[in-house]
C-alpha cells in the first residue's frame, strides 16, 4: 500500500533581539524528545526549519488526511513538555506582517513544481 503524502510550506519570524536568534538555533539543535514524538504521533513524517535573517521557513511532509489548520497545534497536547516547548518557542518568534490574525505560522502559496503529480 503506497501512503499519501501533503507538504506544507510555512513562513514565522523572529524577534530580532540580541543574541535571540543564535538561542533559537541552539534550542533547535536538540529538540526536546518529547516535542518530536508529539510531532510524530499527530502525522507528521518529516519537518525542516530554513533561516533568512529573522524570517523562518518551515517544509513539513505529513499523512494525506493531515489538516494543517486542525491538526498541526495537537502535538502541544501530546505532552507537558511538549506545550512547555511550544510556549519557550514563542518567546523568539513574530508573526509575519502576512499572517492571518487566526495563524501562527503563515502558510505559504506554491508557485511552481517543477514535478507536479
Amino acid at each position: 500500500m503506497v501512503t499519501q503524502m501533503k507538504t506544507f510550506a510555512m513562513a514565522l519570524d523572529l524577534m530580532d533581539e540580541a543574541g535571540s536568534i543564535e538561542e533559537y538555533k541552539e534550542y533547535h539543535k536538540n529538540v526536546w524528545p518529547e516535542v518530536k514524538e508529539g510531532l510524530l504521533e499527530i502525522g507528521i513524517e518529516g519537518m525542516e526549519i530554513y533561516l533568512l535573517g529573522d524570517r523562518l521557513f518551515m517544509v513539513v511532509d505529513t499523512k494525506d488526511d493531515f489538516d494543517i489548520t486542525t491538526d498541526f497545534q495537537k502535538y502541544t497536547n501530546s505532552s507537558d513538555k511538549a506545550a512547555q516547548w511550544d510556549i519557550l518557542m514563542r518567546k523568539y518568534q513574530k508573526k509575519t506582517p502576512f499572517t492571518e490574525d487566526n495563524d501562527w505560522w503563515a502558510p505559504m502559496q506554491r508557485v511552481f513544481d517543477l514535478n507536479p503529480q
